[in-house]
């Protein structure tokens, strides 16, 4: 099922450049993010982990100079980084439930925070949200409406 929600992806991600011009935060990214759509925390977890390597770019980019595939790398390995901390954090509630914020794959959250960089904030999350909420519904229809769960 990865491959084919991966393949979607791609396939949106290229619809959404094409005709609105709005980068779905790289090519891989709503694929990877439709299969987890059921975990609000891992949604949250991946968006925090791709902000806050948004914002050491940003805060990086007044003393270097960040830009093209410098930027790519950074971004990638910055989130790459943080991801590897948030899968470290678990937060304990009043009913003993583990609650993870952790990111979502390897390099999701740089490829997002790159073109947060690139095209801004709100575009980067609506195109992420619209093109893997797209993919989800597709992969529905195609597995006849059974519930994908975690990858």
């Amino acid at each position: 099922m990865v491959d084919v929600a991966v393949g979607l992806g791609v396939i949106f991600s290229l619809l959404f450049s094409e005709f609105f011009g709005v980068a779905a935060g790289g090519i891989v990214v709503p694929g990877y993010v439709a299969l987890q759509l059921e975990d609000p925390f891992q949604l949250v977890g991946t968006l925090v982990v791709a902000l806050v390597t948004f914002l050491i770019l940003k805060a990086a980019s007044h003393f270097i100079f960040i830009f093209g595939r410098r930027r790519m790398v950074l971004s990638v390995l910055i989130g790459f980084l943080l991801g590897h901390v948030s899968r470290m954090l678990v937060l304990h509630n009043v009913f003993s439930l583990d609650i993870r914020f952790q990111a979502i794959g390897f390099i999701i959250p740089g490829l997002v925070a790159n073109w947060m960089e690139r095209q801004g904030i709100f575009q980067t999350i609506a195109g992420v949200v619209i093109a893997s909420c797209a993919v989800r519904l597709l992969l529905m229809v195609i597995t006849g409406g059974e519930l994908i769960g975690h990858v």
